[in-house]
């Protein structure tokens, strides 16, 4: 089997987005013919199901994927309350362990091309007492795709998110535009201060979404068919 290659998608906050662009990019990478997968190692707001607390962003991953694999590997940690990771673990009287996630992306790289990996709320949320999303994101080793949700604000939430990503030796392969604030001012100004600043490409801009969004019909979200792909090995045995 030919080398696998993947991405992390990371978040300028939490709630801009980062599902939704994680799942039309594995739509987009099955398009092409690769085996994709969705992972999101930490996720919180899970509910009780016979099959154990599932999570409805990790139940959209799934969907969007081609690739079959235990919801373990995909979701190695789910907790019930919606709230920072690090505190659902201590009130589930659970640790987050990094080399428990990094053993569950391997397994899925043995089965994909392609793994798409969502991180948890912003680039820096505490996992445990030392460990953060960054660290994560590190051991794993992927090129990163920041979401910014558009916002107020996002021009410093963005920059100092991108020097994050950088400082910890990672790639920033590009990032989209998610208009998350309908209402906001100036968007294409602000859209234009991050091209000059961001020093990575914008894959995309995403409108105003409202509702449930059908990832593999909306027409607003093409943008990923620009995504360069000369660093996936899109097709097994090539």
């Amino acid at each position: 089997m030919s080398l696998m290659s993947g991405y992390f998608v990371a978040g300028t906050d939490t709630g801009v987005g980062k599902t939704l662009v994680s799942c039309i990019l594995l739509r987009e990478f099955v398009a092409r013919g690769a085996a994709a997968v969705g992972m999101k190692p930490v996720a919180s707001g899970c509910v009780a199901t016979a099959a154990g607390w599932v999570s409805e962003d990790v139940s959209r991953l799934m969907a969007a994927g081609n690739v079959t694999a235990p919801r373990e590997w995909i979701n190695p940690y789910a907790f019930k309350p919606s709230v920072a990771p690090h505190i659902a673990a201590r009130l589930a009287g659970a640790s987050i362990r990094l080399p428990r996630i990094r053993a569950a992306f391997h397994k899925l790289r043995e089965r994909a091309d392609v793994v798409v990996v969502e991180g948890i709320g912003g680039f820096r949320v505490p996992l445990s007492e030392r460990r953060d999303t960054a660290d994560l994101a590190r051991i794993l080793g992927l090129p990163v795709i920041l979401v910014v949700g558009m916002k107020l604000g996002c021009l410093n939430h963005a920059l100092l998110t991108a020097e994050a990503i950088r400082g910890r030796g990672l790639r920033l392969a590009g990032w989209v535009a998610n208009r998350i604030d309908p209402g906001m001012a100036e968007f294409e100004a602000n859209v234009e201060a991050l091209q000059e600043r961001l020093n990575a490409s914008l894959l995309g801009v995403i409108p105003h979404l409202s509702g449930s969004v059908p990832e593999h019909v909306a027409p607003a979200l093409d943008w990923a068919k620009s995504l360069p792909v000369n660093n996936l090995a899109l097709r097994r045995g090539q």
